[in-house]
């Protein structure tokens, strides 16, 4: 049961107070998993309604898997020269889409590894060839890591590519890498990634340009409580900033096949850090993401009750978590099926969070 002290935080949260810090981390110490579920159930609420729940169609198409980064907690990368690297050139993308369309998709997750050999013009051609086969998909492409690469490879700022690539085709960020934005942790999982203000500042970059991005969060491995609380305060001070947000996705770290090897975190913990991220960010960013990938399908759809508005994607492919071992289907019925249980309407959306169905 909570304290007098908590419970009179928890009332002052449900009365609309934005939480600091510390207040985040003593709620999430001394409350229990149902009552943060309740706090967060309440303000997603309050900003987003109780009548639907959202999904997203997509496909996520890697155009290389050749990486120079070695993040410990990676299973899908190849070293440059390895049997297994692959470069995926535009038809072979383009292919892929045309799939992809047939079932509905309506945003293609564009990303790979830190190849050290693809060129400006490359990536510029790929992007081109792409979106003038495909105008009416959303290019929700690269991420702030492959733009620090690049930004070393080609010899050019971030800012200066970004605008390029928007001319080319790209339409939007996802938050990949990420994973925890605490410097002390970047360096023992992926020391040769992009640091915590060089992802912030990519993200700064693509919203001053008008683009939108997602922010993500990978957890459940040598972080404490503390710096996830750091990492999505991080996200919420931009947002603050910039307002170029679209949705936060807390995801948890899936072990096989890593060098890290170490075990997953439960599906109470994943709940309670969900609902931590709607308490935390509510005010500011009011789309949360529930991952079923890792965690699961069933503790993806409790997670609607924890805060999350949204379910994610079908994800007509993905390459990355599958490399772990760890591979789950899903299909439209399904995911409809799953939103229904928890007693919401499901709605097909955008990138945008504009409803599609």
């Amino acid at each position: 049961m909570a304290t007098a002290t908590i419970e009179t935080l928890q009332e002052k949260v449900l009365d609309g107070h934005v939480v600091n810090r510390q207040e985040a981390l003593e709620l999430f110490q001394n409350s229990t998993l149902n009552e943060m579920g309740a706090i967060a159930d309440a303000l997603k609420v309050r900003s987003k309604g109780d009548q639907i729940a959202t999904y997203l169609i997509d496909r996520n198409i890697n155009y290389t898997n050749v990486c120079v980064t070695y993040c410990k907690f990676c299973a899908f990368y190849r070293e440059p020269g390895d049997k297994e690297g692959y470069v995926n050139e535009a038809d072979k993308i383009i292919h892929k889409i045309t799939e992809a369309k047939e079932k509905g998709c309506t945003q293609i997750l564009l990303q790979g590894g830190h190849h050290p050999d693809l060129t400006f013009d490359w990536y510029i051609n790929m992007l081109s060839k792409v979106k003038k086969a495909h105008s009416d998909i959303t290019l929700h492409s690269f991420s702030p890591p492959e733009l620090v690469h690049f930004s070393g490879v080609f010899g050019m700022p971030v800012k200066e590519i970004l605008k390029k690539f928007k001319e080319a085709g790209m339409d939007s960020m996802p938050g990949g890498g990420a994973e925890i934005l605490v410097d002390r942790v970047r360096k023992e999982i992926a020391p040769l990634k992009a640091s915590t203000e060089e992802w912030l500042g990519v993200m700064r970059d693509v919203h001053s340009l008008g683009m939108r991005s997602t922010a993500t969060m990978m957890f459940g491995h040598v972080e404490t409580v503390e710096d996830r609380i750091e990492h999505i305060f991080r996200v919420r001070e931009l947002q603050e900033e910039t307002g170029g947000f679209l949705g936060f996705i807390p995801w948890l770290y899936q072990p096989g096949n890593e060098s890290l090897g170490l075990k997953s975190a439960s599906g109470q913990e994943y709940l309670k850090t969900l609902a931590l991220s709607r308490i935390i960010l509510n005010h500011c960013l009011p789309n949360l993401q529930a991952s079923w990938v890792t965690p699961g399908k069933k503790i993806g759809q409790v997670g609607l009750k924890y805060g999350a508005n949204d379910l994610g994607s079908i994800m007509l492919e993905e390459n990355v978590v599958a490399s772990t071992g760890l591979r789950y289907l899903m299909s439209v019925e399904e995911m409809r099926r799953l939103i229904t249980e928890m007693g919401y309407e499901p709605h097909q959306r955008n990138t945008f969070y504009d409803l599609v169905n």
